[in-house]
């Protein structure tokens, strides 16, 4: 294992002073490398901590560049970073906080094409994403690589934190969640909301499990789900088991080798954009309701949003409840559907095209584009 610098043995003073911990600890540590997926509302803390802690490789993947509605919750951003690449303020500020790091940054699309090559020089996998496929593709390549992969996965006010690894005789996220929930039914955090403080809750608790399995101190989430609900303050612990017939992490796996993860999370099935179904755009949108065009304008977004933002004579129908309110529908005018940034509505219309809705479009960009290049005074979230 590598040795302390003298910089590095006074920076680490209150971990060198934990007697189960002590330069042993902190030299594994340094030693260790670890991978963070995804540099949002969880990777933000846990990077952070991690790169304080003394981490020695810290590698982090995400495609994304900062937004204002970030800096509610992902604190490795500031005001003055918006338009930038994640990854590029990220580096910066880990560096900032410890310049005994190394930091090697991945800003792509984790994906079953790069995963394995990605993930292989690192000891711990986490998984700070908060989508499905990613979810499912990081945990067959931690088995695969027989590396521990650190779950944590937020919404609103309740948070989750496990740790799967089956070659130390813990199950893996399959074996806790064989088959996706069908597209569209858990909204994401852009579409649910997180409670500003929970990500920083759940990561930091994400990055001490890391900490526990590289220096082999306490007791890693090895086996169990933690489950925290921030309104009443509980904490539950979740005793998992491995399935026998888990398709991966079982003695005869049928899955061994990166499978397509939206297609079995049913994304590839369902669009998710204006360019699978139907399409106008917000300008085009408007001209129509300048014109006096006959159209009906559908919001397929949950009650709470539309009180914070709505385009005026829009009929609200959230989407889980489209199916059974179809009757509400004009079935001889132009339906044109909208929701917060295009996905829902999207979704929207392929199923009202199903159930023999013809003239259906959706609002590319949502209620989001609207506000930006057509109504500057509506509010965004």
């Amino acid at each position: 294992m590598p040795d302390l610098s003298s910089d590095e043995l006074r920076r680490y003073a209150r971990h060198l002073a934990i007697p189960e911990f002590g330069i042993e600890g902190q030299r594994k540590l340094k030693a260790a490398r670890v991978l963070c997926i995804g540099a949002g509302g969880l990777g933000s803390p846990i990077t952070m901590y991690l790169a304080a802690a003394g981490i020695g490789g810290l590698g982090l993947v995400d495609p994304d560049t900062v937004e204002i509605t970030n800096l509610q919750r992902q604190i490795l951003f500031g005001q003055k970073d918006i338009g930038r690449k994640k990854l590029d303020v990220a580096r910066e500020r880990l560096l900032d906080i410890n310049p005994h790091l190394d930091v090697q940054i991945y800003p792509e699309y984790f994906t079953a094409a790069n995963a394995m090559r990605i993930a292989a020089d690192y000891d711990v996998i986490i998984d700070g994403t908060d989508n499905f496929p990613t979810r499912y593709l990081s945990n067959d390549i931690a088995v695969w690589l027989r590396k521990p992969n650190v779950y944590g996965s937020i919404l609103r006010f309740d948070g989750q934190v496990g740790v799967f690894a089956p070659h130390l005789g813990a199950p893996c996220y399959r074996c806790m969640c064989p088959q996706p929930p069908p597209p569209g039914l858990v909204p994401s955090c852009a579409e649910g909301g997180v409670l500003g403080v929970l990500p920083g809750l759940v990561g930091t608790m994400q990055a001490l499990e890391a900490i526990k399995l590289i220096t082999g101190i306490g007791q890693p989430l090895l086996g169990k789900l933690l489950h925290v609900d921030t309104l009443s303050m509980r904490f539950r612990t979740l005793t998992l088991r491995r399935d026998p017939d888990c398709p991966v992490c079982c003695d005869r796996p049928t899955i061994t080798q990166p499978i397509d993860y939206e297609g079995f999370c049913g994304i590839s099935k369902m669009p998710t954009s204006a360019s699978d179904v139907p399409a106008m755009t917000v300008h085009e949108l408007k001209e129509l309701r300048d014109a006096g065009d006959d159209h009906f304008l559908l919001d397929v977004r949950e009650p709470h949003e539309q009180t914070i933002a709505r385009i005026e004579g829009a009929v609200l129908i959230p989407l889980g409840e489209l199916e059974n309110r179809t009757s509400e529908l004009p079935r001889d005018r132009r339906i044109l559907v909208h929701c917060k940034s295009g996905g829902r509505s999207a979704r929207a219309v392929s199923k009202l095209r199903e159930l023999g809705f013809n003239d259906v479009w959706n609002i590319s960009g949502g209620i989001i584009a609207w506000a930006r290049e057509i109504d500057p005074n509506m509010a965004e979230y």
